[in-house]
C-alpha cells in the first residue's frame, strides 16, 4: 500500500554551521509515500520543494532573506535549474522488535544522486504512520561547495562551512478516507 504524507504536517529542519555559528531553517515537501506491505515499510518516496528552502534563525528581516536567497542561487542549491530535490527509499530493515528502521535510500540534489544510510523511528498503526529522522549529508557530494574548507584553501577560518548539512524529518501519514 502506498500511504501519501500529509505536506500541510510533515516538515523538514535543516541546519548548516560555520564554525562558531550556524543557521537553520525549513523546507517543505511537494508530496511523497511509504510503501507500506502488511504492516511492514519496505520503500517511499519523496520531492522536495527547493524553492521554498528558508532561513528561520536570523532576526534581522534583511539579512535573513538575504541569506534565503543566496541559499536558492547558484552557489548553494541553485533552485531555478534544480527545484527539486527526491529522496528515494531502497531499503528499510527494522532494528530488532523496536520502531527504529535503518533506511537506505538514493537522495538526489542538483542532479545528482548518492546512497544515503540513517535510522528513523517509524511507528506504522494500521493505515496511518508517523516516521521522524536526523539525517546529516555531506553537502559536497552534491556540487554544494560554496565555502567548503576542502575546496577552498585560503578561506578566513570564520569564512568556512562546515561540509554537513543536519536534517530533522518528520512525516505523518495522510488521513485514509
Amino acid at each position: 500500500i502506498n500511504l501519501k504524507i500529509d505536506t500541510n504536517q510533515s516538515t523538514i529542519y535543516w541546519k548548516g554551521s560555520k564554525i562558531s555559528e550556524y543557521h537553520d531553517g525549513n523546507v517543505d515537501l511537494k508530496w511523497g509515500y511509504l510503501i507500506i506491505d502488511h504492516g511492514t515499510l519496505v520503500g517511499g518516496e519523496f520531492v522536495i520543494d527547493m524553492s521554498t528552502i528558508q532561513n528561520t534563525d536570523i532576526e534581522s528581516e534583511r539579512k535573513r532573506n538575504y541569506l534565503t536567497e543566496h541559499l536558492k542561487n547558484e552557489d548553494f542549491f541553485y533552485v531555478t535549474k534544480y527545484p527539486e530535490a527526491k529522496l528515494i527509499i531502497t531499503n528499510a530493515k527494522r532494528k530488532g522488535s523496536t520502531s527504529t528502521h535503518t533506511i537506505t535510500a538514493d537522495l538526489t540534489i542538483k542532479d545528482t544522486t548518492h546512497s544515503i544510510v540513517f535510522d528513523s523511528d517509524v511507528t506504522i498503526k494500521d493505515s496511518r504512520y508517523t516516521a521522524n529522522a536526523k539525517i546529516t549529508i555531506d553537502r559536497t557530494k552534491w556540487d554544494v561547495v560554496y565555502n567548503s574548507g576542502n575546496f577552498f584553501k585560503d578561506l578566513v577560518a570564520d569564512r568556512v562551512i562546515k561540509d554537513e548539512i543536519e536534517f530533522e524529518v518528520q512525516l505523518i501519514s495522510q488521513a485514509v478516507k
